[in-house]
């Protein structure tokens, strides 16, 4: 898809959104959803797609916003929402019950404009179950772009998107299957290990979960970059050579921030500057190391802590690795507890900062010790790598690293 297109499209949305909060579903449809799906490459002045399309229901029938049908079918069920509003579980659950009723349906987005999240069928396995898939905003566009790759008209007609869709299912089936059975897995790991090289000086256990941990949150990052290129996903395993870093702590995967809107912070809990030489601690001690785009440090700075994240293992500190133009580890925190979003004591409530499906059920908020938020006199600059996602360092690294290859 054009870069070009799909950033103008983001600025164009954006600015109505932000001129119009309030903004009712019949507007939404016309200035934000319509647009979106001629993005796509859906001809909307033709007969591929269906306004106010008819779904024979049980108890009768209704009506879904949009249907985009190949040929005389549909594939695709759109369900639009206002902008004012949240996109909500009960709101999954009817587009779930609509594609149900239609068996060339393989896709449904959900969307109130700014959010979205794909549904599709998941064939080989659960009877053809409805799946979510891909949960993404409107700013994530202008960071992934190849997002949108899964939903084009030209590759939904070719059969792409199904084998993505696949890929996708096969992932969050591996992923869940490790999160039941860990203990299990765990001892297979350990015993398979000790059976080849015999006893070990080490905790051998301890190793093999967080192994496991390690494998979920590799699957959980590689599936947020359903849909793009193969050239895109090569550039996101490389280091970035221009001031156009990719960022991967949007809205899905494992580092998701509460970066997604911008916010100026109610409150500045920062302590003040240390340089790293001088911050407290055993050197040995684990320090999570977090990427956040700008935009994100409002919440940093106002909560004095850091959230909607997924932790595999217990660290002491927490040090912030900022994107684009900055591309320094720049901030340090003490850990106090980590805790559930609903027990963290927030001075926003947690859908101001995050869409629902940003807030999953295993995701946390790392809060500080008071008075523990540091900005770095002298922070870790970028060389050639830099934390895609959640990475682990030690103090005593992060204290004497010269760039940021030293200590990732």
């Amino acid at each position: 898809m054009d870069r070009d297109e799909i950033d103008e499209y983001v600025d164009r949305c954006r600015g109505l959104i932000e001129a119009s909060p309030q903004m009712d579903e019949e507007n939404t449809k016309v200035k934000l959803i319509q647009p979106f799906l001629e993005l796509l490459g859906w001809d909307l002045y033709s007969t591929e797609v269906a306004l106010e399309y008819n779904v024979p229901m049980a108890s009768g029938s209704t009506h879904v916003d949009y249907a985009l049908l190949v040929g005389d079918s549909p594939v695709v069920f759109v369900e639009a929402k206002p902008v004012r509003s949240t996109l909500s579980d009960d709101e999954v659950r009817q587009l779930r019950s609509y594609m149900r009723q239609e068996l060339d349906v393989d896709w449904g987005i959900l969307t109130n404009g700014k959010s979205f999240e794909v549904l599709t069928k998941d064939r080989r396995r659960n009877g053809g179950e409805e799946m979510s898939v891909l949960q993404f905003s409107l700013e994530d566009l202008n960071e992934r772009p190849g997002v949108l790759e899964l939903l084009t008209k030209e590759s939904i007609r070719s059969g792409k998107s199904a084998e993505i869709a696949e890929q996708v299912a096969e992932t969050n089936r591996t992923i869940r299957y490790l999160s039941e059975n860990e203990s299990t897995v765990t001892d297979s790991v350990a015993s398979a290990v000790t059976d080849e090289v015999g006893e070990l000086p080490i905790d051998l256990q301890a190793q093999s979960r967080e192994f496991v941990q390690g494998l979920v949150s590799l699957l959980r990052e590689q599936r947020q970059f359903v849909g793009e290129t193969e050239s895109e996903l090569a550039a996101a395993d490389s280091p970035p050579t221009t001031d156009d870093e990719i960022d991967v702590s949007g809205e899905t995967g494992s580092t998701d921030g509460p970066d997604n809107r911008r916010l100026e912070p109610i409150k500045n809990h920062i302590a003040g500057t240390i340089r790293r030489g001088d911050i407290d601690g055993d050197p040995d001690s684990t320090v999570a190391v977090f990427p956040t785009r700008e935009s994100g440090l409002s919440f940093l700075k106002e909560n004095e802590a850091w959230g909607f994240v997924r932790v595999g293992r217990e660290f002491d500190y927490v040090a912030m690795y900022v994107t684009g133009g900055v591309r320094q580890v720049k901030y340090i925190a003490e850990v106090e507890r980590v805790v559930s979003p609903e027990q963290a004591d927030l001075m926003r409530e947690p859908l101001e900062y995050k869409n629902r499906g940003a807030i999953a059920d295993d995701k946390k908020v790392i809060i500080f010790k008071p008075g523990s938020l540091y900005e770095l006199e002298d922070p870790v600059p970028y060389e050639t790598r830099y934390p895609q996602a959640l990475r682990y360092t030690t103090l005593g690294e992060l204290r004497t690293a010269e760039t940021t290859d030293d200590m990732l």
